[in-house]
């Protein structure tokens, strides 16, 4: 387990997203340990869902366009609903 300060941790923030092992982190004016931070094991969450939504879930991911028309076409209806505008 590796120890580092807070100021540490300031000045570096990408030390938490890439943990391999335990990190204390540690108070260096009070000498204490504030937390031990442990990684974090990265799981797909859309292999776990259940039911409905897991027919939802495309073989293959959307292209850049289909999400831009996804997006714009969630924008309209959003605006049809709160402004009252048509085509």
């Amino acid at each position: 387990m590796e120890s580092i300060g807070i100021g540490d941790i300031q000045k570096n923030t990408a030390l938490l997203s890439n943990l391999t092992e335990s990190l204390e982190i540690v108070d260096k004016r009070r000498k204490c340990t504030v937390a031990i931070v442990h990684p974090v094991k990265k799981i797909n969450i859309t292999s776990k869902l259940a039911g409905k939504y897991k027919k939802k879930i495309s073989a293959k991911p959307l292209t850049t366009k289909q999400l831009n028309k996804a997006k714009e076409q969630v924008m309209l209806a959003a605006m049809e609903e709160k402004y009252g505008l048509t085509d």
